[in-house]
């Protein structure tokens, strides 16, 4: 505690028992009176002062020797209205401008972490300069805040948290930042060089208060100071104060894992449904009702208060745009590096971010970030309800994207060389590597997400093929969970077509089906024939591998003893109804083989009997068009049926020429031939 300058001057007692300062009136103290406050002198008032509902009697004259602002609206008013001025505006109100006023009159004033930011606003407003008087309430705030506050972890706590009523004043005079620069730098400082207080984790039977921070002091509990110290002061802040906290604590290089620990610790205590099993349930009820303020109000419950008064009806949409704000803000300052938050976490962020319509922008960068770390995610956290108003009860297109994002960042990583930050160091033996199993470990999560929206009635297949097509066939070793997804698929839509059903089975690997999904499938009733014909097939060749198998290592290690010899063993040590199954399907594949067979052999006759078709329409089309070298022989025949003075006239000719009748002679035989 100090006082200010005019305490040391010691004023001087008249006859009246009145001590006199040097700015005129001498006063014991101010003396309240229901919403008045009254100095405490026989002087009467000349000044009225109404400030935030409360009204001062004062006096003019040491008001205008230290107030500029005051100064000025005396000597401008008119002298009917002189005697009194309202001050609406004022920073700090009524609390800072008494503070103030017995500052102008001399009166000693405690200067605490409580009251000196809006006093320091105060004093600006009124335009308490050294122009008017040297060590005026300007220079004396602005000192206590340099020298005391900012050296200070509990009292820059305290100032920042009272300087969320001050905006835009604490603002622009910079308290803001040079207390969160202040609580930035001791946050960063080394745990073993601490020897202030600080509240630290709350205790389950009590939790400490401001003025039992002193009992919290690593000297006097000689106990190790934890990394995370300061995590229960900051969370008192609020979100935007918070923010800048955050930020000056990234400029200073702290641990990234550390920054994203305070984060969650405090949206733990902002939002207290981010952490609360049932938030998906109240949430559904907060997104498709708002005027139910009763649900509203209980999920709320335990974050920012920073809603003084509002009406009963208002409340909920304000609390709805507040814890908006907050999620926007959080999202804004998570630090980009890899497990620097928990997959959980981020989740039920990107749950909230959906509920409360945040921007969609940051709802893509969680999006990604949850898609970064996807194979750290559990069921629970992924079944996020549809909060736009859809068809389906579950969002599969959000975990859609998810997939895609996480399969971009699987293909980016390896080619891009691990980024280690500076402080990585500290914490881990070595850079992140990319973990070969993430992959599986996502697909049995994608499987036993799709068997639970599977019994959804409005999930189309289209969508559940989608989903469930999205990872590589290497990523599934078995496909015993799309298995058990696509049966639950086919009991909650029974009335899907053939084609429908054999469209779906085409998701799963039958190969890749282990015994025990091979027995139910076996006798699965839901499933198409095609698909149990080809489940027993594949079984079978197992069968047949493993007896091979169990042979070469019988030949080659004398040593190993196969715990099944004989396909005949194999099959009696199966389960009773399996056998049943296997006998079951055996018969129909031999009926099937029979068909097939009849199939083939009366295709080979409907063969036979087209080639003789064939053959006789060959034969026939011959007959009826005889060919043209045919027809010309017939011509010539009758050519040679000539009359007898024909062959008289041609006898001259035929005797010149001895082999002429040779000739004709094969001529004729031939024309008799054709």
């Amino acid at each position: 505690m100090w006082e200010s300058e005019s305490e040391s001057v010691r004023g001087r007692k008249n006859d009246n028992g009145v001590r006199l300062s040097k700015h005129g009136v001498a006063t014991d103290g101010f003396e309240r009176r229901d919403q008045s406050w009254y100095v405490a002198t026989e002087i009467p008032s000349d000044l009225l002062v109404q400030v935030g509902g409360f009204s001062f009697h004062l006096h003019k004259y040491p008001l205008i020797s230290r107030c500029g602002k005051l100064s000025r609206i005396i000597y401008e008013s008119c002298e009917g209205e002189s005697n009194k001025i309202e001050i609406e505006d004022l920073p700090g109100g009524a609390e800072a401008f008494e503070l103030a006023a017995k500052f102008c009159y001399g009166i000693a004033v405690d200067l605490t972490a409580a009251n000196i930011s809006g006093l320091r606003c105060a004093a600006e407003y009124l335009e308490m300069t050294e122009d008017l008087e040297e060590g005026n309430l300007i220079f004396k705030t602005e000192a206590f805040l340099s020298y005391v506050v900012l050296s200070s972890w509990r009292d820059s706590i305290v100032v920042l948290k009272n300087c969320e009523q001050l905006s835009p004043w604490a603002e622009n005079l910079q308290i803001v930042r040079r207390c969160s620069e202040s609580i930035a730098w001791k946050a960063c400082t080394n745990p073993r060089s601490i020897r202030w207080a600080y509240t630290g984790k709350q205790a389950k039977v009590s939790s400490p208060k401001w003025n039992e921070m002193k009992d919290s002091s690593p000297g006097r509990n000689q106990q190790p100071v934890p990394p995370d110290w300061w995590f229960e002061d900051a969370s008192i802040l609020r979100i935007d104060h918070f923010v800048r906290v955050i930020t000056a604590i990234k400029v200073k290089g702290m641990r990234f894992e550390l920054i994203g620990a305070a984060i969650m610790h405090c949206a733990a205590k902002w939002l207290p449904g981010l952490m609360k099993e049932g938030a998906s349930d109240e949430g559904i009820n907060m997104s498709r009702d708002n005027s139910n303020s009763g649900g509203t109000d209980n999920s709320w419950k335990g974050g920012l208060h920073m809603i003084v008064s509002s009406n009963k009806e208002d409340t909920p949409n304000v609390l709805i745009r507040e814890q908006r704000m907050i999620i926007e803000s959080l999202i804004s300052i998570i630090p980009p590096q890899k497990d620097s938050v928990s997959c959980s976490f981020l989740l039920r962020l990107l749950r909230m971010a959906n509920m409360l319509k945040v921007a969609p922008a940051l709802v893509t960068e969680l999006e990604k970030r949850v898609g970064m770390q996807l194979e750290q995610a559990n069921l629970a956290d992924l079944l996020i309800p549809s909060y736009n108003r859809s068809e389906t009860l579950y969002d599969v297109d959000l975990v859609h994207r998810l997939l895609e994002h996480f399969l971009v960042q699987e293909q980016t990583e390896p080619s891009s060389p691990n980024r280690q930050s500076f402080s990585e160091k500290h914490t881990y033996e070595g850079p992140r590597s990319t973990d070969p199993n993430a992959k599986m470990r996502v697909a049995k999560l994608v499987d036993s997400y799709l068997t639970e929206v599977s019994r959804d009635r409005n999930l189309s297949l289209t969508k559940f093929q989608v989903l469930a097509e999205a990872l590589p066939e290497s990523a599934r070793t078995c496909d015993d969970g799309l298995y058990r997804a696509v049966d639950s698929y086919l009991k909650a839509h029974p009335m899907l077509s053939e084609h429908e059903r054999k469209r779906l089975c085409r998701v799963m690997d039958c190969q890749k089906l282990s015994i025990d999904a091979c027995m139910h499938a076996a006798q699965n009733e839901r499933l198409p024939l095609r698909v149990v014909v080809q489940v027993l097939f594949s079984e079978q060749v197992k069968i047949s591998n493993a007896i091979a198998n169990n042979s070469l290592k019988e030949s080659g290690d004398a040593h190993y003893q196969p715990m099944v010899m004989t396909r005949k063993a194999l099959l009696e040590g199966t389960p009773q109804s399996f056998q049943e199954g296997w006998t079951t399907a055996k018969k129909d594949i031999n009926t099937l083989k029979f068909e097939l067979d009849s199939m083939k052999a009366k295709y080979l006759e409907l063969q036979n009997d087209m080639e003789n078709l064939q053959r006789q329409f060959d034969k026939m089309s011959k007959q009826k068009q005889p060919s043209a070298w045919t027809s010309g022989w017939k011509k010539l025949s009758k050519l040679t049926k000539m009359t007898p003075i024909d062959s008289h006239d041609i006898g001259p000719e035929m005797s010149n020429n001895p082999t002429e009748p040779a000739r004709k002679a094969n001529r004729r035989w031939r024309n008799s031939i054709s």
